[in-house]
């Protein structure tokens, strides 16, 4: 992590940076700073951003609870998390370029699951995108194939890949 660099958790002021942020690292996959605010109101626990030194952001993580198998569209709104869900879904993690290769992700990665476990999830899901699926492998998550998730994969891009692991 770059020095003086620490994840804390995100708050509503956050979110003009984030999008900068969402912008500059996933320029293909827009989404509306609406769908960022409502996670945040949904799973405040779930969304963190790294913070340099000076305050500025470096990246951040919206991650909630999500069902199992299932993919929010792109650029959608939840409206809610449906009860008695046991998934929890990292929606986006991203962070600048000079905050990548320092452990960052992968802290937060960890925190996320750690997290998803002591609130009772069993397992965790994403899709993986910009060839990002050999961080996740690293991180115990695996590739599953599901032709249903097809239709909702492909608003993403050829290359998306939905994975899964077990929580904790």
């Amino acid at each position: 992590m770059p020095p003086g660099a620490r994840w804390r958790p995100m708050a509503p002021a956050d979110l003009p940076a984030v999008m900068r942020i969402a912008g500059l690292v996933h320029p293909t996959y827009p989404e509306d700073e609406a769908v960022f605010a409502e996670r945040l109101r949904l799973a405040p626990a779930g969304c963190h951003v790294l913070a340099d030194g000076d305050g500025g952001l470096l990246g951040y993580v919206v991650s909630h609870r999500w069902p199992r198998g299932a993919v929010p569209k792109l650029n959608s709104l939840l409206g809610e998390i449906p009860a008695g869900t046991t998934n929890w879904y990292i929606h986006d993690l991203a962070l600048l370029p000079l905050a990548r290769r320092g452990g960052a992700a992968g802290a937060i990665a960890s925190a996320v699951a750690d997290h998803a476990a002591s609130a009772g999830c069993t397992s965790l899901a994403l899709v993986a995108v910009n060839d990002s699926a050999g961080f996740w492998r690293r991180h115990g998550f695996h590739e599953v194939h599901d032709p249903a998730l097809a239709a909702t994969l492909a608003s993403y891009d050829d290359a998306a890949r939905y994975m899964e692991r077990a929580a904790g």
